[in-house]
């Protein structure tokens, strides 16, 4: 999923939105995106809560102009004016309670400046998918790898596991699997609001296009009030 193409089109919409100023990147990781726009000329900061993908993003030459701290994105604060700051890939579901997704749209609330945005990039749910009596939906289905999303809990707390089959060599699989709150852009519109922000833009995707019933994932942009 993540090629240079759609690497460029990420860079390419934060660049913009950015607007000229500083950008903070909540689960910074190895610097995937990061690197990429500071090389572009966005000062570039970043929370990240494994101290071995903060190892490797440090270990790169090109990511000697981003100062990255280990912590919880929900929480962690770090000076700074930033009229940016992003979320991609899916990452605000891996805060597993609704209490955890308003506290980080909250601290991205605390990091902005006056005027400044939060992104977040993520999948719709796909609840539509599932079969009837059903709890889980494949989304990948090779002879060495079967991916599925499990929607453990469909009421309150909306939790749902990504499970991986990877098949070893002597033929059997190999399961791994995370949990997520899955969460709906009306949902988080309301998170927006709690920290006030206001939803600016919500796309289908990196390039802009049009966000419709039929979308999968989403891109969507809140923005702090001027003063």
């Amino acid at each position: 999923m993540w090629d240079d193409g759609v690497l460029k089109a990420t860079v390419d919409c934060l660049v913009e939105m950015s607007d000229g100023g500083a950008a903070m990147e909540f689960a910074i990781g190895t610097g995937r995106v990061a690197v990429p726009l500071a090389a572009r000329g966005v000062p570039v900061t970043g929370i990240e809560l494994s101290a071995d993908m903060l190892a490797v993003l440090r270990s790169k030459p090109e990511a000697s102009v981003i100062k990255a701290v280990e912590g919880d994105m929900a929480v962690t604060f770090v000076e700074g004016e930033f009229s940016l700051v992003y979320l991609v890939f899916n990452t605000i579901s891996n805060l597993t309670t609704q209490d955890e997704q308003v506290a980080c749209f909250e601290n991205a609330a605390r990091h902005l400046r006056s005027g400044g945005r939060f992104v977040i990039e993520l999948n719709v749910p796909n609840l539509r998918q599932l079969p009837p009596g059903s709890p889980g939906v494949p989304f990948a289905l090779t002879e060495d790898y079967i991916g599925i999303d499990d929607f453990i809990d469909r009421t309150h707390k909306q939790i749902s596991r990504s499970r991986h089959f990877n098949r070893l060599p002597d033929g059997s699989f190999s399961e791994f699997t995370a949990p997520f709150r899955y969460v709906w852009p009306a949902e988080l519109d309301l998170m927006a609001r709690i920290a006030g922000m206001t939803l600016e833009h919500r796309w289908a995707w990196w390039d802009r296009s049009p966000f419709t019933g039929e979308s999968r994932s989403h891109v969507s942009v809140w923005r702090l009030p001027e003063a």
